[in-house]
């Protein structure tokens, strides 16, 4: 397996992998795809990487900065997607693993997910009172700091969440 940032290339491939990971997930509203596309056409992809396995794109995830009251540049990840045809063969984690690394080595304050807390905890992923996202079901918000957290309040994710 290859993980490397996204070419200009790879767009409809991405699409592609995002549609088929999330059809019919019970948590998706089908605009993963979008959410991508919009971030890219605006230039607020902090972060998209792609997974390749016998030079086929099979996973994508992508990383975006988010505001909230706290000090020093926080991004937020997803979505995350995996072809379902390779899912559970490690190609999430190793997306994670090199997105989290390469915003460490960016010197950012840390990372936020909305996500299943047994998938993501894998990662170091806790809930933080510090840190709230509106309307996440506890337990399901989490934070990655990368030093010591600074602030507290509310965390915004780019427009193109909706």
């Amino acid at each position: 397996m290859i993980v490397r940032p996204e070419a200009a290339s790879d767009a409809a491939a991405i699409r592609a992998v995002i549609d088929q990971a999330f059809e019919g997930h019970p948590h998706s509203d089908g605009s993963e795809s979008d959410i991508v596309e919009r971030l890219r056409t605006t230039g607020r992809l902090s972060l998209s990487l792609v997974a390749e396995v016998d030079d086929q794109l099979v996973g994508h995830i992508a990383f975006s900065r988010v505001t909230w009251d706290g000090a020093g540049d926080w991004y937020g990840l997803g979505p995350i997607a995996v072809s379902p045809a390779s899912q559970a063969r490690g190609v999430g984690k190793a997306l994670i693993d090199a997105g989290l690394g390469r915003l460490r080595a960016a010197d950012a304050a840390g990372c936020v997910v909305f996500g299943d807390p047994d998938y993501y905890g894998r990662f170091g992923f806790r809930t933080d009172e510090r840190l709230v996202y509106e309307g996440a079901p506890a337990g399901y918000f989490m934070a990655l700091a990368f030093g010591p957290v600074e602030g507290c309040g509310a965390v915004r994710y780019d427009p193109a969440f909706g």
